[in-house]
């Protein structure tokens, strides 16, 4: 287990890399889903996609693999899956209240709108 303060480097810098490559993916990915324009945004969706495939094409390296297999040897799994989970928790959550506060947005829209109408002269 002697290896040098290099490869110790270069590995960290890797995954911080592929790390990053993921997030910028994700993001791309996000802002094209949550604009629901699709015909102008299918960039967004294809440099997100490809963002994704180049960070799974660079953790399919020999060196990145031999450093999943030891940290898959820890309880590190066990730690992604309770995180996965509040995650997916507070997604779902927020999503419902969204879904809940939505129409009560939308009605108070309508009342400022009428009470703004209502201030306005009628012009025939």
């Amino acid at each position: 287990m002697d290896q040098p303060l290099s490869y110790s480097i270069s590995i960290v810098g890797n995954f911080l890399l592929i790390g990053g490559f993921i997030l910028y993916g994700f993001t791309l990915f996000a802002e094209y889903h949550s604009s629901g324009k699709w015909a102008k945004n299918v960039t967004g969706l294809l440099a997100g996609l490809g963002m994704l495939t180049l960070a799974l094409a660079l953790v399919m390296t020999p060196g990145n693999a031999e450093v999943i297999r030891r940290i898959a040897m820890t309880k590190a799994s066990t730690f992604f899956l309770v995180v996965s989970s509040i995650l997916m928790l507070a997604s779902i959550g927020s999503f419902g209240i969204i879904t809940y506060a939505k129409p009560f947005r939308l009605r108070h829209q309508r009342r400022i709108q009428r009470d703004q109408s209502r201030d306005l002269p009628k012009i025939p």
